[in-house]
């Protein structure tokens, strides 16, 4: 059969080859440490930066936890589940455990890997090692070959949102009524970011991150939202 050549096709992609799945292992940087999350090593420590700060947990589709013993069981629990690969938060400049995130969805048949679960306590929100996290996460990703990095959120967490828009996630759409998470609907915001975009992305990431883009006082010189304003092919609406 001879092939329709007037009909629009995909762009080829040239000695394309699966990306491997993630496997436990610890990524350092500047001001983050991420180690694979343990209950023993980790629940008891993170416990303790979330305790009375419930609202942490408005938009995950677990917690709050009432004890430290059953956010372990839940952390024990969860990191057996090989669906998704968990990350404890270390901020350098206080040396304390301070939050986590997780690959999920990963696809490497398709190149594309999500990060998500993240939940950061207070002390390590609009800190460095925050940012930091995420830079190694979605260095990791594209340096092993994925081509497509995702973040989604509940449509209604406008937080999340411009964290996605700051990191330099273009903005896709929302999936309407996406799920029932803890008995109330869910619209799902969608973002990504591809690998095309990681060299200026990443730029960009580097630039903020350096220690001259802030301060004696640690106080910013330039907006990462700035650096990363170009390389987004669609701003979110919303915001």
């Amino acid at each position: 059969m001879t092939q329709d050549t007037t009909r629009p096709l995909g762009h080829p992609v040239p000695d394309w080859a699966p990306p491997t799945l993630p496997a436990a292992m610890a990524l350092t940087g500047k001001y983050a440490h991420l180690a694979p999350l343990d209950a023993k090593a980790h629940a008891a420590l993170l416990y303790r930066a979330y305790q009375g700060h419930d609202a942490v947990w408005d938009y995950m589709p677990y917690g709050p936890f009432s004890s430290a013993s059953q956010y372990h069981r839940w952390v024990r629990d969860t990191v057996a589940n090989p669906a998704h690969l968990f990350f404890a938060i270390q901020n350098l400049d206080t040396g304390a455990w301070e939050g986590v995130a997780s690959f999920l969805r990963m696809d490497p048949a398709a190149g594309s890997i999500e990060v998500g679960n993240i939940n950061y306590a207070p002390a390590l929100q609009r800190t460095r090692a925050a940012t930091d996290a995420m830079y190694l996460m979605m260095d990791w990703a594209f340096s092993n070959g994925y081509r497509r990095y995702e973040w989604k959120c509940n449509a209604l967490n406008h937080a999340s949102r411009r964290s996605a828009q700051r990191l330099g996630f273009s903005f896709e759409g929302v999936f309407r009524q996406a799920a029932v998470v803890k008995g109330r609907n869910r619209d799902t915001a969608w973002f990504a970011a591809i690998d095309t975009e990681w060299p200026a992305l990443k730029e960009a990431y580097l630039a903020w991150l350096s220690p001259d883009n802030f301060n004696a006082q640690g106080v910013q010189r330039e907006k990462l939202g700035d650096l990363t304003r170009l390389v987004r092919v669609a701003g979110d609406p919303a915001l």
